[in-house]
């Protein structure tokens, strides 16, 4: 039986550090059906990137229609430019069978959890302790101590809200992590509310039943 699947909108969120950008770079280089969700922003686009791949560049007013409008799953304004997830693009997917990954913060995902709380899987990263997450930071080398002092402020907002996702890791191993998240992934493809022809499947196995 060649059972059809609706897809997955797979959210994973950590506190910068945690090891949320590395997992999931790993996971789409390692499954061809999981695809990024390519965000909207309003903020110019920079040197090298590209329009529909890097994100989806739009102006303030179409930005407004599309939020207005309802064709946006959740959007956050940071830093004077907005980000949004159009709504369209994931939809078709989800209904393809393709699953999609979603790198947004808590407020994205309760903006999601909204509108299709039934078709998401949503992951927690946590670092094995703080200081092991200010040593990633460092390590880094990208940003100023000020910087990172504001990135572990935001920590503690973002971890408060662990109790909101469906599996919480602790990032004490990268490898041993992406394999848990691979397997979050693995099981809950086989959902039963995933299998949209399944229940036809059911009928069949029970009218053979009667013809016997």
């Amino acid at each position: 039986m060649n059972f059809k699947r609706k897809g997955i909108m797979l959210v994973i969120a950590s506190p910068s550090g945690a090891g949320k950008t590395s997992i999931t770079r790993k996971l789409l280089a390692c499954d061809n059906n999981l695809s990024m969700s390519v965000s909207l922003t309003t903020r110019p686009m920079r040197k090298g990137e590209i329009d529909g791949i890097d994100y989806h560049f739009r102006s303030i007013d179409e930005f407004n229609q599309m939020r207005d409008d309802g064709e946006l799953l959740e959007w956050a304004k940071v830093h004077d430019n907005y980000y949004a997830t159009p709504k369209a693009q994931v939809d078709e997917m989800i209904k393809n069978g393709k699953d999609v990954v979603f790198d947004i913060d808590y407020q994205g995902t309760q903006q999601l959890y909204e509108q299709c709380r039934s078709d998401m899987v949503t992951i927690f990263i946590l670092p094995p302790s703080i200081k092991e997450l200010h040593s990633r930071l460092k390590g880094r080398a990208l940003d100023s101590d000020e910087v990172i002092a504001r990135r572990l402020k935001n920590a503690k907002i973002e971890i408060d809200h662990w109790a909101e996702y469906d599996f919480v890791l602790v990032n004490d191993d990268l490898e041993k992590t992406i394999a848990k998240t691979t397997k979050i992934l693995e099981v809950a493809r086989l959902s039963r509310i995933r299998q949209t022809n399944l229940s036809g499947f059911i009928k069949q196995l029970q009218n053979e039943i009667d013809e016997l």
